[in-house]
């Protein structure tokens, strides 16, 4: 599991208490390299000789990236709320600012104030789950948030990868996330001839704790098939 941008295991909880039940789950640190390409490197290093991977948002990015290096070692990939073009210029201009922020302390506010809000659907655990998120955010802290900032910033479009998948897929993501859209995810779905797509009702960005059942259930379902 290959989580997010300023995120740690906590995003996979229910996910890895129930998956543990039957598969070997580990949670990958990609915390310390600027370039997407280095942390994929650095977690094949790490890596079994063989797995299925699973990535979120910046996560799936990275997973990507991995598959195009060795895609011989993934036996299965499952990517959730992700994107796999490379990052508008206009958003590689926003990040400036917020490092800088983050640079002068100010990492919480960045947090809070740019980037959770667009996270979450509208539900009675938003609080909760934004307050898990903010956790994990101030425990990584702001030096991981430079260095993803900046891997993202100079990720390359993994079109060509997607295409050039052969081994089955699972895309998922939450009907309502603004940040990597349900049509992006269809488009992914119908580049990739082995794939499922399964959209998570009531969810945003964050399914997993959003709605922790169903996708749990759909990970299950779908990894020991």
């Amino acid at each position: 599991m290959v989580p997010g941008m300023m995120c740690d295991e906590r995003i996979f909880s229910p996910q890895i208490e129930e998956l543990s039940k039957n598969l070997e789950v580990t949670v990958a640190d990609i915390s310390s390299f600027p370039t997407v390409r280095e942390l994929a490197s650095d977690l094949l290093k790490k890596a079994p000789k063989s797995f299925s991977l699973l990535g979120h948002s910046m996560g799936g990015i990275v997973a990507m990236e991995i598959y195009s290096q060795e895609p011989n070692r993934i036996e299965k990939l499952i990517l959730m709320d992700t994107n796999p073009k490379a990052e508008l210029d206009e958003v590689k201009l926003k990040r400036e600012p917020q490092i800088k922020d983050v640079r002068e302390g100010k990492l919480l506010e960045v947090m809070r104030d740019e980037m959770k809000p667009n996270y979450l659907a509208e539900s009675e655990n938003k609080s909760s789950v934004l307050d898990v998120c903010m956790d994990m955010a101030l425990s990584l802290g702001p030096d991981v948030f430079i260095n993803q900032s900046r891997a993202l910033q100079k990720r390359t479009d993994q079109l060509n990868t997607i295409q050039s998948i052969n081994i089955p897929v699972l895309i998922m993501c939450g009907s309502e996330d603004k940040l990597c859209t349900v049509e992006r995810h269809e488009m992914m779905h119908n580049m990739i001839s082995d794939s499922d797509l399964k959209i998570i009702n009531n969810a945003g960005h964050m399914p997993t704790l959003e709605q922790p059942r169903e996708t749990t259930e759909v990970l299950k379902e779908w990894l020991m098939k």
